[in-house]
């Protein structure tokens, strides 16, 4: 179907396997979506349990500190709606369960796109391919095609009244040898947008970035945006700019 004919994009679900996975691979692209007023809707499948650095904080706590993070990040790119599945992180199989759940938020959302991570192994960047992300990755496909649109299967949605719904886009981040998506959309828009990857920061014991912070509409450069030492980053955390887009790691796939 030519582009001209395409219904016009209204929601978009971002679906990834932990709490900063979409900060870190789409954050500019998403908000140059918000921006132009489309609805997007993340769903993270695990509540980055796993994660951290800090022994002195109770693995209990993990959960709701990762959770509170993305919605922090979410709000920074205009995305107002999160469904975390809390699945256990480290964990992710491509279940029957899982698709299900997957296939509920798509039936629930709607959308119009669906943007997840790729199932296939990234050997440039293998830090992309965790084998959470891998694992998310196929079962969103797995529920994008044939699941969600198919009325008889997972009956037990249905009867909860989750009617099929048919997603006409597939967008895939992270994926071997993607080229980059168009990025000046988002540079255009992002210099007005605080760094949605600093809501993370119980993920590493030093800030990725200096003079920035939620809320303060400042933009960092590049020599600021960094990971502790020994660590390496092809990008500034999170922010489009004239040589980088977030959402670098991104291709559209169609049906």
């Amino acid at each position: 179907m030519p582009d001209d004919d395409r219904p016009p994009i209204e929601r978009i679900l971002v679906v990834t396997a932990h709490p900063d996975d979409v900060d870190f691979g789409a954050a500019g692209t998403i908000a140059t979506w918000t921006d132009a007023g489309i609805q997007v809707v993340y769903c993270v499948i695990t509540d980055g349990d796993a994660g951290g650095f800090d022994p002195s904080v109770p693995r209990s706590d993990i959960p709701a500190i990762r959770r509170a993070e993305q919605e922090a990040a979410a709000k920074t790119v205009g995305v107002g709606e999160i469904h975390f599945l809390g699945y256990p992180d480290g964990r992710l199989t491509v279940s029957f369960e899982l698709r299900r759940d997957i296939s509920r938020i798509i039936r629930l959302v709607r959308p119009q796109r669906v943007v997840c991570q790729s199932p296939e192994r990234n050997w440039d960047r293998l830090g992309t391919s965790h084998p959470d992300h891998l694992a998310a990755g196929e079962a969103t496909l797995f529920a994008v095609y044939p699941d969600a649109r198919n009325p008889f299967a997972y009956p037990e949605l249905a009867e909860e009244g989750f009617e099929a719904h048919a997603v006409p886009e597939i967008w895939v981040m992270g994926g071997p040898g993607q080229a980059p998506m168009s990025t000046s959309p988002a540079r255009s828009t992002a210099r007005s947008r605080p760094c949605a990857a600093i809501a993370a920061s119980s993920r590493t014991p030093t800030p990725w970035t200096s003079g920035c912070a939620p809320g303060s509409g400042e933009r960092p450069s590049r020599a600021d945006c960094r990971k502790p030492p020994g660590q390496r980053r092809s990008a500034p955390c999170g922010w489009a700019d004239a040589g980088w887009d977030p959402a670098t790691e991104v291709t559209a796939r169609r049906r």
